[in-house]
């Protein structure tokens, strides 16, 4: 009888320390953590796959969560930019001189090989606006205790209809996330191995993305130099600006 109450106990106690905190509350922290009000980062894409390793260097600019402009540095991809403004994404090719905007299914094409396609790199808006979210319970990934939380998609314009997040109960910072099709089939993996601390913000700068359809391929991004909230051109952010 007396293990019985205690276990009674444990429901009722268990649960209500896992659920003080509301998933809503939960991602404005980590978006807190994640949205800048710009940023400048020096970072490294390392593509594993059948075809061996490929290392490729970039420059990325954001500002908020509307505009981000990517530039390839190394050599074999020098002078590509990736540009996203507000809803559009477009892609620039040096040899060519040509701006291109990606759409329809244009936006499921890897970017230069990698496990991530230019689709991953739109939307913008908050994942608020874009999905439901429900606190599932915590788990610890890696040794660090997490809350995993649940999202549905709430627009047709997001690239996964739902997503599974483990956020670090202590930094508010992803260690893990899952991406769902609607039939419910895994379609991405993130995990998170470091974390770094930029100008009083916990940011991650060592993550592995796989593609879990095409199989056998990780692609690992590596954060060399970190810069937040820094005067930035706007016109950066333009189509203008983007071939030179």
């Amino acid at each position: 009888m007396k293990r019985l109450v205690i276990t009674a106990l444990m429901l009722i106690v268990i649960p209500s320390s896992v659920f003080a905190v509301s998933a809503e509350e939960i991602i404005r922290k980590l978006e807190e953590n994640t949205v800048f009000e710009t940023s400048r980062v020096d970072g490294d894409m390392i593509i594993r796959d059948r075809f061996g390793t490929k290392k490729s260097s970039f420059i990325s600019y954001s500002r908020g969560t509307d505009d981000m402009l990517v530039e390839f540095t190394s050599v074999e991809e020098e002078g590509m930019k990736i540009l996203r403004t507000k809803d559009e994404l477009y892609l620039f090719f040096p040899e060519a001189e040509e701006t291109i905007r990606m759409q329809g299914a244009a936006l499921k094409e890897s970017v230069i090989g990698s496990d991530m396609s230019y689709e991953d790199m739109t939307g913008g808006k908050g994942l608020l606006a874009s999905y439901n979210v429900t606190l599932e319970g915590t788990e610890e990934v890696g040794g660090y205790p997490c809350y995993r939380v649940g999202m549905k998609a709430v627009r047709r314009d997001v690239p996964y209809y739902s997503q599974t997040m483990w956020i670090d109960t202590t930094l508010f910072i992803y260690r893990r996330v899952h991406k769902f099709s609607r039939s419910g089939k895994l379609l991405k993996n993130i995990t998170i191995s470091e974390i770094r601390e930029v100008s009083g913000r916990q940011v991650p700068v060592r993550m592995v993305l796989e593609d879990t359809v095409k199989g056998n391929s990780s692609t690992e991004f590596i954060v060399r130099g970190m810069k937040i909230d820094i005067p930035l051109d706007p016109g950066i952010f333009s189509l203008e600006e983007l071939s030179w």
